[in-house]
């Protein structure tokens, strides 16, 4: 059996803002990928490149193993990696190239990779792996094993051959998803991610997924791992694991990383009951749609699970870019899956998206009052990112001539033509925030003033934060009111 040596392209320190806020999930993908080949007899390694400060830092590893094998697997699972940033992008550029100058045989797998698979190859990989990948993984080094030199047959891939690019038949999604084994938690070091949790957080969260893909079709979402089926472990599968985690690196709290946590009807309650019966307490924020929490007992279930933070992909407070972004949602939903959070003791939290097609100031104006009226936990701001597969960028990929990446996850750069200019999306994205702190500082005054024997440190000191937040959203308001009189008439 040859020797493989498994590795993924997200560098933390070259993602700025993620670096400072300091809550770094493990490669959950790759741990995957790494434990389907140890259970079928592979000798594996891994390095992590999470904390470490430059690509070369993958030449000792190499050097140390040998491996005949170089797998660059990504993780599948985190929004990061399914950003396709440029710097982690040329990282992997860089890595291949080392493995190549040192005999190995690579290997690519990653959401980039699968939308860009030419510039993978032509950068020096000999195999990109298309879409979920583990059986084809699993296929392809059974074949490079045997010495073998006829890969067409093996579902899933793009190579060259002949100095032409081939890509195999795509390959079908695993169905079930308990017939994988756990993520090979045993060749990561969780102490650094422990240290910087506990640094910047206070508390100590892992990731884990419990289903693969979405059956939504917003139109800006790219799926180019799962797709659009929609895969579930069992609750017990989960659970076990979870079981497994707490005793082996005691978290406080699960990061559940699925586009749709808990969609299959019933698995919810089932899962909640398990957690109960086990006795397993602990917190955990996922990923989920305003109108599912809506049904059933979904958010009491939750609730009961552990649930303290959910997620909702809001995405805007017009009605209008709801439905051009075919989101299948409404504000109404927003607001009334936002209040029953709030009165069943989970804390609701948005995904929001300016600079979509054809929004108007109009359309931020509701957005922007959606925020502050319904006040949620936290709120993430992002603009429209077109990604190739989707219809969105269908639609823009004839402006996208000088760029068409991110360098990191910050960057919030408009990349095509919209009703105001780039500069108008960067400074609405801090003005929104800081009117949102104003607002939520205004709040604690009030139940200060309605509540004053509940006072505590920390509610004092964001009412206090009014005095900073009430200016510097006036001065923010004033700079983006400049740029949009002069940005106005960008037009596509």
């Amino acid at each position: 059996m040859k020797k493989i040596l498994f590795t993924h392209s997200y560098f933390l320190r070259f993602d700025p803002k993620q670096w400072i806020t300091g809550k770094p999930y493990a490669p959950l993908g790759t741990l995957y990928a790494a434990s389907f080949l140890k259970e079928h007899g592979y000798t594996v390694s891994f390095f992590d490149t999470m904390f470490v400060r430059s690509p070369e830092a993958i030449i000792a590893p190499i050097e140390k193993v040998e491996p005949e094998i170089f797998v660059i697997y990504d993780d599948g699972f985190n929004y990061l990696t399914k950003m396709c940033l440029q710097n982690m992008r040329e990282a992997a550029f860089q890595m291949i190239r080392y493995a190549k100058d040192r005999g190995c045989t690579v290997i690519v797998s990653s959401s980039d990779s699968t939308d860009r698979f030419e510039m993978y190859l032509n950068a020096g990989a000999d195999f990109i792996l298309m879409g979920e990948a583990e059986l084809s993984l699993l296929e392809l080094t059974n074949a490079l094993a045997k010495n073998g030199t006829d890969y067409f047959a093996i579902e899933g891939l793009a190579f060259k051959h002949d100095h032409a690019v081939v890509k195999t038949k795509a390959r079908a999604v695993i169905k079930d998803l308990d017939s994988l084994p756990y993520p090979a938690w045993d060749l990561i070091d969780m102490e650094p991610y422990r240290e910087m949790w506990l640094k910047h957080a206070g508390y100590f969260s892992l990731n884990m997924g419990t289903t693969r893909g979405c059956p939504f079709k917003c139109n800006w979402c790219a799926k180019p791992i799962y797709g659009n089926r929609y895969n579930s472990r069992s609750p017990t599968n989960v659970v076990n694991e979870l079981k497994m985690l707490k005793e082996k690196f005691r978290f406080d709290h699960i990061w559940f990383c699925d586009d749709i946590f808990g969609l299959k009807p019933g698995w919810v309650k089932e899962f909640a009951d398990l957690t109960e019966k086990e006795g397993l307490v602990f917190k955990f924020k996922m990923q989920g749609r305003v109108d599912l929490l809506l049904q059933e007992n979904n958010i009491r279930d939750l609730k009961r699970a552990g649930c303290d933070n959910i997620w909702m992909g809001a995405e805007s407070g017009s009605q209008k870019i709801l439905d051009a972004m075919d989101k299948g949602t409404t504000v109404r939903q927003i607001y009334e899956a936002t209040h029953l959070l709030k009165n069943c003791g989970i804390k609701p939290s948005f995904f929001i998206q300016f600079g979509y097609l054809t929004e108007t100031k109009e359309d931020i104006e509701k957005t922007i009052s959606m925020i502050n009226e319904l006040l949620p936990h936290e709120i993430g701001i992002s603009v429209s990112y077109p990604l190739p597969g989707t219809v969105f960028f269908e639609k823009v990929k004839s402006q996208l001539v000088n760029k068409t990446n991110w360098n990191d996850s910050d960057e919030l750069a408009l990349m095509f033509s919209n009703t105001y200019q780039p500069a108008f999306y960067k400074q609405l994205h801090r003005y929104v925030h800081k009117s949102y702190r104003k607002h939520l500082a205004f709040e604690n005054i009030k139940q200060l003033f309605a509540h004053p024997f509940r006072l505590n440190i920390s509610r004092l000191k964001r009412a206090l934060s009014a005095f900073y937040y009430l200016p510097a959203s006036y001065i923010d308001k004033q700079k983006l009111s400049r740029l949009e009189k002069t940005a106005h008439g960008f037009t596509n």
